[in-house]
């Protein structure tokens, strides 16, 4: 599926926590088209008409899945780009997005045996996939989420909009239990399940580690890190 631009308002914006926004945008032009766990390019440049070079932007993962009319990111206030989001965009305001790229669930991966890991905001691509029909192909997904504290796990609306009745979903809040305790997820689920991680590079690039230590073939590692 080739990239291509659509001119988009800012239809809406929540600001669940500081720091922290929700963003839908509608096209103005023709509709979106994406596979769930695909990404975003959004480029804020009010000079920029559409036909000239493509301007700074800044790739943020789809939390929509591709039956919806509108598209919906989350995004935290860190460096200088997201900053001026915050400051500049309003609802009604004109952005240009470039999309689709990516391919974390259209590689290969085992359906029967699946395990999605994500940290605070990684939890964004699993929720175009979780809320779309595909993931009824899935036999009793197992979701491992991450957050700083209870108040900052916001997705639980989209989470309950879960295609798939068998998933099973367990919570780490770092002021109670600690971070994502990888080991445990490793314990529970073994060398053939397939693992998606999404979050901090840094805890991606930790768990990666943890899971070859384990001898979970590489081919079963699969990531979100495009930042």
């Amino acid at each position: 599926m080739l990239a291509k631009k659509y001119r988009s308002e800012v239809v809406s914006i929540v600001n669940p926590l500081e720091g922290i926004y929700t963003l839908e945008f509608c096209s103005l032009g023709h509709a979106y088209k994406y596979a769930p766990g695909q990404f975003l390019h959004i480029a804020i440049d009010d000079t920029y008409d559409g036909t000239s070079q493509w301007p700074e932007s800044r790739c943020f993962s789809m939390q929509s899945h591709p039956g919806q009319e509108t598209i919906r990111i989350t995004y935290a206030v860190k460096g200088s780009f997201t900053r001026k989001m915050e400051k500049n965009l309003k609802v009604g305001s004109d952005v240009w997005l470039k999309l689709p790229y990516g391919e974390l669930f259209t590689q290969e991966h085992n359906k029967e045996q699946t395990v999605f890991i994500a940290g605070g905001t990684g939890i964004t691509p699993y929720l175009s996939l979780f809320t779309h029909e595909s993931f009824r192909d899935y036999l009793n997904p197992r979701i491992y989420l991450g957050f700083r504290s209870g108040d900052y796990h916001i997705y639980q609306q989209e989470l309950s909009q879960s295609q798939n009745p068998s998933r099973q979903v367990t919570l780490f809040f770092e002021n109670t239990d600690g971070i994502i305790d990888i080991h445990r997820i490793f314990q529970e689920n073994g060398t053939d399940a397939s693992y998606f991680i999404s979050g901090p590079p840094a805890m991606i690039k930790g768990f990666r580690q943890v899971l070859a230590d384990y001898q979970v073939p590489v081919s079963h590692i699969l990531t979100d890190d495009w930042e």
